[in-house]
């Protein structure tokens, strides 16, 4: 995503777990992203996400021996313990490429987030587009050296950095490349409202500009990523599921189909509609202008003969006459032809003294 100097905003779905750990449930998510997005009032056709993104974690580096056996009692679970419940949801190597390659059918982009060195096994299989930092591994150095070793471009989150965290981070990858995206994040779920803080956006275009700004939301709804992209954010990443209701920690707080087709309408009639630096006219507004607008008129009957002074114009619709900044050219000038109440003055009806 170097030098994106579009206005396209580069969407990402997020899968992440909501496979919950099925082949043919990611599968099932991509196709629901890469359709095209119909906007009907103006018979419009838009293109869908640009990017779909999977985790892959070395189980091995992943928690503590105590934490991978406690006990795991909720109704998200898929075993009895933590370790068992991660290992339904991990996907192997050869399923990760399996499903990269569903994504490449629709010519999208592939995100993986690794977790761990010992998840660069991927690698032997496929290249991804980019290789993605989960928040809580933006303080992990060593993982940051061997993923940006790689030179796959890099998405970094901020969801639990500050400024020393994320500088220390850039320190690191920028020692092998400068390909790299900053995503503003706050890792709270779902984020309160009061917690978005888009003011991050602006404050990362001004101080980390020459990297690639964005926003990965965790906030219920569509309205944040829109909001976000019309800040300045050029990537946007969403959590996506087929269902909401569905068993998974992460699926209450992703967008189903519904809320997938909305946001990409959104963001996409947004990008149409930043337009340039200038104040001017559209060509469309052309026929609401002349209908609307008002025109000097005679604010009373004005016969043939008569000198218009300034007491004897207002202003009416429509807009096709003379505008008040013209009424030089209408004071001062003798009647050739009657005009009633409350009519357009045009030229027509007047001649020079």
């Amino acid at each position: 995503m170097k030098n994106r100097s579009t206005n396209e905003i580069y969407v990402i779905g997020e899968i992440g777990q909501n496979h919950n750990g099925s082949v043919d449930l990611a599968k099932v998510l991509i196709d629901m992203i890469a359709r095209k997005i119909e906007e009907d009032d103006f018979g419009l056709v838009l293109k869908g996400m640009n990017a779909v993104k999977l985790t892959k974690r070395d189980l091995n580096e992943e928690l503590s021996p105590s934490e991978m056996n406690r006990p795991y009692d909720s109704p998200n679970s898929f075993g009895k313990t933590y370790g068992e419940h991660r290992e339904v949801l991990e996907l192997s190597d050869e399923q990760h490429f399996e499903i990269y390659k569903h994504a490449k059918s629709y010519n999208l982009d592939f995100v993986e987030t690794l977790c761990a060195k010992g998840c660069l096994s991927m690698l032997k299989l496929f290249t991804p587009d980019h290789l993605k930092v989960a928040s809580r591994d933006l303080t992990n150095l060593p993982l940051l050296s061997a993923l940006a070793e790689t030179k796959i471009p890099i998405i970094i989150s901020t969801g639990m950095a500050d400024k020393n965290d994320l500088d220390d981070a850039l320190d690191v990858i920028t020692s092998y490349h400068d390909d790299i995206t900053i995503l503003h994040c706050v890792s709270e779920y779902p984020t309160h409202p009061a917690h978005v803080n888009y003011n991050t956006i602006p404050y990362l275009l001004e101080n980390y500009g020459n990297y690639t700004i964005g926003y990965s939301d965790h906030t219920v709804g569509i309205s944040a990523p829109v909001i976000a992209a019309a800040m300045g954010a050029k990537v946007i990443e969403k959590h996506i599921t087929l269902d909401r209701r569905m068993k998974g920690s992460d699926q209450a707080g992703s967008l189903g189909p519904d809320g997938v087709n909305r946001m990409i309408r959104d963001i996409r009639l947004l990008e149409m509609g930043f337009g340039k630096k200038e104040l001017f006219m559209e060509e469309g507004v052309t026929g609401t202008k002349e209908k609307l607008e008002r025109s000097v008129a005679a604010k009373r009957e004005l016969k043939v003969g008569e000198i218009i002074g300034e007491e004897d114009l207002f202003l009416m619709s429509p807009g096709n006459g003379f505008r008040w900044r013209e009424r030089d050219k209408v004071l001062g000038k003798k009647v050739i032809k009657d005009i009633p109440t409350g009519e357009i003055i045009t030229e027509k009806s007047l001649t020079n003294l």
